[in-house]
């Protein structure tokens, strides 16, 4: 089928890796998602990040014992799965997919990872579900290539990035990098690191208080600090009845909330890059569905 618009998405949902019966990680929503998008845009397979990029965030040797499998119990608790090969490849896939959507944003305004937004890996240490940093990795590349001097990451999941922000704390202090966090004050992780703007909100966040904040606070700071990129990591975790959310927006709220971000990059003329980054609804079509939704929100916004 023929598109007509230059998009595309990149999906990792081929690789898959070994989990116990009944682990809680949702396998499920990126295989739901690409079906949700066939036909809709071109969607690929990621490519593989390189270990040199991902040592641009994170320390060789940390990354070398992670290769070779030389990883301690503590450690794949603390990451949420069991190493193998598998997760490994995996991991790097998805944060491949994040780079290879970067350069779509810079050659046609947005690139979309259906996976990715692993923002609570640390440089030296794993931690929920996310083994490398693909938002840092990114504002790396985009400085050491001179592909951005600004970048600021929009951080939606509903938990802080916490990695995120320890990785890029002499950016931020230096101003090329702005992040920028909504979340649950009383949610994982329980000790936070400091954003550039962090706006911690209580339990059951609905729909008009979540808004008021993104349109009243999140969004006028990105205009106040003139990014040249905008990373949007575009949690579906803030539903009611996710098993780890707390927070009570509805499906249209979501999408309220996608469709701001990318009328703020149009209208700013801001390349976007969209991240899945979490989601876990007891209801697993509306994850799929909230996690596709940012895609049918770009296409709509951007092709209006």
């Amino acid at each position: 089928m023929s598109q007509p618009h230059p998009y595309r998405a990149y999906s990792p949902a081929d690789f898959g890796f070994p989990l116990p019966d009944g682990h809680r990680f949702p396998y499920y929503k990126y295989e739901g998602v690409r079906k949700r998008l066939d036909g809709l845009l071109p969607i690929l397979t990621t490519p593989q990040l390189t270990w040199a990029d991902a040592t641009r965030a994170h320390d060789p040797l940390w990354l070398r014992r992670w290769r070779r499998g030389e990883v301690e119990r503590r450690e794949e608790r603390e990451f949420g799965l069991p190493w193998s090969p598998e997760v490994v490849t995996r991991a790097m896939r998805a944060a491949g997919g994040s780079l290879a959507a970067l350069h779509d944003a810079l050659n046609v305004g947005w690139g979309a990872n259906l996976a990715g937004g692993t923002h609570h890996a640390f440089a030296d240490r794993a931690e929920g579900f996310c083994l490398v940093n693909d938002a840092a990795i990114l504002t790396r590349v985009a400085h050491d290539k001179g592909l951005a001097r600004r970048v600021a990451t929009l951080d939606l999941d509903v938990h802080q990035g916490n990695g995120t922000a320890r990785i890029l704390m002499p950016e931020m202090a230096a101003g090329t990098a702005y992040t920028l966090s909504i979340h649950g004050e009383r949610n994982y992780p329980f000790r936070k690191e400091r954003s550039s703007l962090d706006l911690g909100l209580g339990d059951d966040v609905d729909d008009a208080e979540y808004l008021d904040v993104l349109r009243g606070q999140a969004l006028p700071a990105l205009d106040a600090y003139r990014p040249d990129l905008l990373l949007y990591l575009a949690g579906a975790d803030v539903l009611a009845r996710d098993r780890f959310g707390r927070f009570a927006l509805t499906l249209d709220g979501v999408r309220e909330r996608n469709r701001a971000v990318f009328a703020w990059a149009q209208a700013a003329g801001v390349p976007i890059v969209t991240m899945m980054a979490g989601g876990y609804n007891h209801d697993h079509a509306l994850t799929v569905e909230a996690h596709a939704s940012v895609v049918l929100d770009g296409l709509e916004v951007l092709t209006d």
